[in-house]
């Protein structure tokens, strides 16, 4: 079955045509991409290269996402290392380059150009935000990466899109990761203390209402103050200790009353947006939704790749980004959960209880995600 192939409810007849109706476009865009990519005038010299060593023709064979199964799974050794500009598509030299990069803990991290996607990303997640919580105009405190990271120009992006201006506090990843790893743990406590007295003197200083930051750096902020008291209406968090029970944990306990938004992003994909929570239910479950057709969750096997799991069945996250800046087919991601079904207004699949994938948890240090 493909990935967006779904077991939809027969009753349901609006979700089942928005699902077919998104397969369509999903097969349009990937064929838009494909020829971009492959195109000796637009496409980048890595996909060129790579091209005369298939047995199939891209700009031929791929017609449908399904078709995606002829590149085989992207790997992510080919973003480790130089020259980054093999990445740059023909199409946009000229355009103002960034460099984000994801991983390095160990080793030669994992680079990718950007040009405007992480814009158009945030752009769309910040017109689903609620004008009530995210008061536009209203200033924003970004407490997490900067530095290679793509997270201090998106929420920055994010904000001005609002109509707002972002505060920042830098921190560094690895370092943290690096203490982690070594059980320094009161050199960690000690840096936690220099990240969040910084956060607090801006909260202190500025009317700020919107805030993005982790759900370890949150618990330690408002373990000092009250946030909303504080006037902080709107929080936008993101990390991979992002579970049912700590969503529950922020929204009765950490800061009731203001907007709890989660979020799953990375730099090769953008951004995930949360079904929305239903305080009727009384179900903390968080399930992400991908930036359709940018980009695609399939939930599969981690034994075979090329199998997707039943609904409700965990499985592996396989991604696969569709852009003009960035073509990777087939990814698998670090992350594993439950495939989940498609829902209005995402009637694609998502996957739900995200969280780092087994096989690597005794090997990754979160740090502060």
């Amino acid at each position: 079955m493909s990935a967006t192939a779904h077991a939809l409810n027969p009753q349901d007849q609006n979700l089942q045509q928005a699902a077919a109706e998104s397969r369509a476009r999903l097969d349009a865009h990937v064929r838009e991409i494909v020829q971009w990519h492959f195109n000796p005038e637009t496409g980048c010299p890595f996909w060129l290269e790579k091209a005369k060593t298939f047995d199939f023709d891209p700009l031929k064979d791929v017609q449908t996402y399904d078709d995606l199964k002829l590149f085989g799974h992207f790997q992510d050794e080919w973003l480790r290392g130089g020259p980054v500009r093999r990445w740059v598509p023909k199409g946009l030299v000229g355009e103002p380059i960034y460099v984000f990069e994801t991983g390095g803990t160990t080793g030669v991290p994992k680079s990718r150009i950007n040009m405007h996607d992480f814009e158009i990303d945030y752009s769309n997640f910040g017109d689903g935000l609620s004008d009530d919580t995210f008061p536009p105009g209203s200033d924003w405190l970004m407490l997490g990466p900067t530095g290679p990271r793509r997270l201090r120009l998106a929420i920055e992006h994010l904000a001005h899109h609002r109509g707002g201006i972002s505060f920042h506090v830098d921190l560094d990843p690895r370092w943290v990761t690096r203490l982690v790893k070594n059980k320094r743990w009161d050199e960690l406590e000690a840096y936690k203390e220099h990240v969040s007295g910084q956060a607090l003197k801006i909260l202190r200083a500025h009317e700020i209402r919107c805030i993005f930051t982790t759900p370890k750096l949150l618990e330690h902020l408002a373990d000092k103050i009250d946030l909303v008291k504080y006037g902080i209406t709107g929080i936008f968090c993101g990390g991979t200790e992002m579970n049912a029970d700590f969503h529950r944990f922020a929204r009765e306990e950490l800061v009731p009353g203001a907007d709890f938004v989660p979020v799953y992003g990375n730099t090769l994909m953008g951004l995930a947006r949360a079904k929305p929570f239903d305080p009727a239910t009384g179900d903390y479950t968080i399930t992400y939704y991908p930036p359709h057709p940018r980009a695609v969750f399939e939930i599969v096997n981690p034994d075979d790749l090329d199998e997707i799991v039943p609904y409700h069945e965990t499985g592996r996250v396989l991604l696969t980004t569709l852009t003009k800046e960035f073509f990777m087919p087939r990814f698998a991601e670090r992350d594993e959960g439950e495939r989940a079904e498609p829902v209005p207004g995402s009637p694609w699949d998502g996957v739900s209880n995200l969280r780092l994938f087994s096989r690597f948890a005794k090997k990754v240090a979160v740090g502060v995600y």
